[in-house]
């Protein structure tokens, strides 16, 4: 699976992708062709190598002669619609577009019709919006990975003023994206990078596992005290079955005071707020004391909010954090009739394409209940209905 990996080192824009696809190695010629498919006769790419720091990035500006530098999100879709790219660039085009104008739309205490874009309606914004889109295209990019997006203070001035950063659109667009603040005062992401990465983003966080193909930097304007640059990894996923690789984060602590019913209720509380599973495990710890390690299992944008509910809900005093690779079998779920009545299954694809059916505890549970015989009874005459069903060995 070819994979690319956006470490932000110093934020995102639209113009610092295009910059690092083709430092990457993407033809210019081939992003011109689709962009030529806009058909906007008013702009033109600049190209250019530039040093930032103690190396050199690619740098991209799109140079518009734009009368129409306001546009309504219906003029946007206009535009995109009225091209010749790709269905699902334009469907992803005007996805971001729309998103943009809600947003501002929020802002400003507007409906999405009426709000106009300045910025990010001028003819380089939509030129780089759909480039970077055309460019996953071209280079066939099957799963995207992109690192916590720094994020600054200060103002920058725009069309309505002076403006706080992170812009009001830039963090309703970063809505579940991991963010961290930089102590430098600069617009570190644009609207239009905020709109693309959640967009393109199917993962959070560090590097991927793959085997490293190509690398590209692309250069922002500024020259900042680091490297203005964000850099692309491409490559292809180590990963060789029926299972998807992901990043996941490994919370753990020890606790030696807690009762068991103040663990039990934080586990349920964990469970509750999004964590993929906790654990309890029994354990000795110094002086003898009897203890549990708890470990908590979560996406890591969900981390730091499991981690607070961690610290409020147990005696812990610190809790270790460790992000770690995860395989997952191909995962689906279907429906089985029983004479306790219909039970839900879940179905995993095992690396020899067999599957193997394992009936919802919850089902089970409330069949059992209602129709009062033992759990491992229903249990069971739902996996001999799998069996059946799914044609599983039984």
């Amino acid at each position: 699976m070819k994979t690319a990996y956006f470490d932000c080192i110093a934020g995102a824009s639209g113009d610092m992708l295009l910059g690092a696809f083709l430092d990457a190695g993407l033809p210019r010629e081939s992003l011109e062709a689709e962009l030529a498919k806009l058909h906007l006769d008013d702009f033109h790419l600049h190209v250019n190598r530039v040093p930032k720091n103690a190396f050199t990035a690619t740098k991209v500006d799109v140079h518009a002669h734009d009368h129409a530098p306001e546009r309504h999100l219906k003029d946007l879709v206009a535009v995109v619609e009225k091209s010749d790219v790709s269905a699902s660039v334009k469907q992803r085009a005007t996805r971001i577009f729309t998103r943009i104008c809600e947003e501002e739309a929020a802002i400003h205490g507007m409906t999405v019709d009426s709000v106009h874009l300045h910025e990010v309606g001028g003819v380089d914004a939509i030129v780089d919006i759909v480039g970077v889109l055309c460019c996953v295209e071209l280079m066939a990019i099957e799963r995207i990975v992109v690192s916590p997006l720094p994020v600054g203070r200060g103002f920058i001035t725009g069309a309505h003023g002076q403006i706080p950063l992170p812009a009001p659109a830039t963090l309703g667009l970063l809505k579940g994206a991991p963010i961290v603040g930089s102590p430098i005062d600069v617009e570190f992401v644009t609207p239009t990078g905020a709109a693309l990465l959640t967009e393109l983003a199917d993962a959070w966080g560090p590097v991927p596992a793959m085997t490293l193909r190509e690398i590209g930097y692309g250069a922002g304007t500024r020259d900042l005290q680091i490297p203005n640059v964000l850099r692309l990894m491409l490559g292809d996923s180590t990963t060789s079955g029926p299972w998807k690789s992901e990043t996941i984060t490994v919370l753990e602590t020890h606790l030696d005071n807690d009762r068991g019913e103040t663990i039990g209720h934080a586990t349920r509380r964990l469970m509750a707020e999004g964590a993929l599973d906790v654990v309890s495990i029994p354990a000795q710890m110094k002086k003898d004391r009897p203890a549990q390690i708890v470990k908590v299992l979560a996406k890591p944008a969900d981390a730091d909010r499991l981690e607070k509910i961690l610290f409020e809900e147990t005696t812990t005093l610190g809790i270790r954090r460790t992000d770690t690779r995860r395989d997952a079998l191909e995962r689906s779920f279907d429906t089985v009739e029983t004479k306790f009545g219909p039970i839900t299954i879940k179905l995993a694809k095992l690396p020899n394409g067999q599957l193997r059916a394992t009936p919802e505890y919850e089902d089970c549970r409330k069949a059992a209940e209602q129709h009062k015989v033992p759990l491992p009874t229903v249990t069971h005459e739902a996996e001999h209905a799998a069996a059946h069903k799914f044609h599983i060995p039984h």
